[in-house]
């Protein structure tokens, strides 16, 4: 039964994972779609509101956010391959010795 136990364990943080890289990300660039035609106004808008500033800065922090995951995901792919791992002890990630 502990096989059983391991294996769903495993699924879980598959399924977790995949959930957010899969459809996270992919939903974070959406709404930085989003965001950017609510600070473009005008044509953009069904309402053809004013541009909003607002608008178009969220849509560049989440455009940040999509890029440092996806570089993140890069760096962790090359550090596997050179024997290393990267770390997290500190607020910023570092790629240390495993």
């Amino acid at each position: 039964m502990s096989n059983l136990g391991f294996a769903l364990e495993g699924a879980w943080k598959v399924l977790l994972a995949g959930l957010i890289l899969g459809a996270g990300l992919p939903a974070v660039f959406a709404l930085g779609i989003r965001s950017m035609a609510f600070g473009a106004g005008g044509d953009a808008e069904v309402d053809h509101a004013a541009p909003h500033p607002v608008g178009r800065l969220v849509a560049y922090v989440l455009f940040a956010v999509v890029v440092l995951v996806a570089l993140l995901g890069i760096t962790y792919i090359v550090a596997s391959g050179f024997g290393k791992t990267i770390s997290f002890e500190h607020v910023y990630p570092a790629i240390v010795d495993k």
